[in-house]
């Protein structure tokens, strides 16, 4: 193999850059949204919190009684305008298509009994995949989530960073409504959430 030959094998082929159709969209936008979905019904019936928008959603929700889904679309909102500026027109929409869809899914699911441990192991790892799907996708689940993205695309900061610190202020706050052992479980959960998306997402 001549020299040339040799230096052309080991070249890199050239970076393809994808994009998503509307299929592919609706199906991950769909699919991540019931992800988090699921992770929200293991931490409500274990009593536990999340950060970012969801996790007020929750504190809320166990103070007043008011139904998470509510709460949730609710609190997002002042959210969507920085999406708007920010993030774009396409990611706004997306993003609040999906807040729209998590405010319904969580009353179509319900379990009895779940160990608090593993409800935040799993329900850490369910909720970091599920927003995997949707930041690839161009969507977020508001609140947090945006800023986190907006800081990666826009300062290089990994977005599993910024939501992690983020979620463990917000879980500060819940030593407040909750019992200490539920917000370990908690920030368990946040960690778990955190670590994957700092190293699954670029």
């Amino acid at each position: 193999m001549s020299p040339a030959e040799s230096s052309n094998s080991s070249a890199p082929g050239p970076v393809v850059s994808l994009r998503h159709g509307t299929y592919e969209d609706a199906q991950a936008l769909f699919s991540g949204t019931l992800f988090v979905a699921m992770a929200l019904m293991l931490f409500n019936q274990a009593g536990l919190l999340i950060g970012s928008t969801a996790g007020m959603a929750f504190l809320l929700h166990y103070v007043t009684d008011i139904s998470f889904g509510k709460l949730f679309f609710v609190v997002n909102l002042p959210f969507y305008w920085f999406a708007w500026t920010r993030m774009g027109r396409v990611f706004t929409l997306k993003t609040f298509v999906s807040v729209a869809l998590l405010s319904l899914f969580p009353h179509v699911m319900q379990v009895s009994y779940i160990n608090p441990l593993f409800a935040s192991l799993l329900g850490g790892l369910l909720l970091g995949t599920g927003c995997l799907f949707l930041a690839r996708h161009r969507s977020s689940l508001g609140g947090a989530t945006i800023v986190s993205l907006y800081m990666q695309n826009r300062y290089g900061v990994r977005a599993g960073k910024v939501q992690l610190a983020i979620d463990c202020v917000v879980l500060l706050l819940a030593l407040f409504v909750v019992p200490l052992e539920r917000v370990f479980y908690s920030v368990l959960a946040a960690v778990v959430m955190g670590v994957f998306l700092w190293i699954s997402h670029r």
